[in-house]
């Protein structure tokens, strides 16, 4: 029970602070235990869940469903990450949410964050903060995708992943657990699977990273930052760049 508390208290502190009380009513709150398969809904468009997700263990992201069926990766969400904070303020879902491999997420009733808030409003802010830092990623993201080359789009992606990790204390800034398909990595930045496969050979032959078996390998930070035009402002850690 407590290590989903820990996870939430950890992930609020690299952007905001939080006191002894802030603490205790984190740590007061209850949760249940949702285990997601590879590629299983945790939220559909037009939902209006009365819960929170807060990802355990795994991988999880956001995604537009196409009337083709295909889909649009929006953001990508590990262990710490509160994936549907928005739902908090918003009525209704406008996209959905799924595993990336094998995930965990504790479920937090909405009834006991808005109280929480209520009491702390620290913590209420600090969770507005989560989805304003949210919603600074999809704006790079409209930017990477529209904006840069192939092989920076996917080396910004990359760097995001691992810099994100690293602040988390879920990477070492040199290997990072990505079980994206390459479909799936076509369909976040927008390429054919040709061009995934052309891209990663790219950055191969930089020596900046490799994605192979499910694993991100960062062979040279600076030259895959580079690559990327990364510049980690925008997610407003207070953490270290690797």
């Amino acid at each position: 029970m407590a290590e989903a508390h820990q996870r939430l208290i950890r992930k609020l502190r690299e952007h905001s602070r939080l006191g002894a009380e802030d603490l205790a009513e984190i740590n007061a709150l209850s949760h249940t235990l949702k285990p997601i398969a590879p590629d299983e809904d945790l939220i559909r468009q037009g939902d209006d869940p009365d819960v929170s997700a807060l990802v355990l263990s795994g991988m999880v992201a956001r995604y537009h469903l196409l009337d083709n069926g295909r889909r649009q990766y929006l953001s990508f969400h590990m262990a710490g990450d509160m994936p549907d904070a928005q739902a908090l303020f918003v009525d209704k879902m406008d996209h959905a949410v799924c595993a990336i491999g094998p995930a965990l997420v504790a479920l937090i009733p909405h009834r006991e964050l808005i109280a929480a808030f209520n009491r702390r409003p620290s913590i209420g802010f600090a969770i507005w903060r989560e989805t304003l830092i949210d919603a600074a990623i999809f704006r790079e993201a409209i930017t990477n995708n529209s904006a840069r080359t192939m092989p920076a789009r996917m080396s910004h992606l990359f760097c995001e992943l691992v810099y994100r990790a690293r602040a988390s204390g879920l990477s070492d800034g040199v290997s990072l657990r990505l079980p994206l398909s390459l479909v799936q990595l076509g369909e976040t930045l927008g390429m054919s699977i040709a061009t995934v496969n052309r891209t990663l050979q790219d950055l191969r032959a930089l020596r900046a990273a490799d994605l192979r078996k499910g694993v991100l390998m960062v062979q040279n930070w600076k030259r895959l930052a580079e690559t990327g035009q990364f510049n980690p402002g925008y997610l407003h850690l207070k953490k270290p760049q690797p």
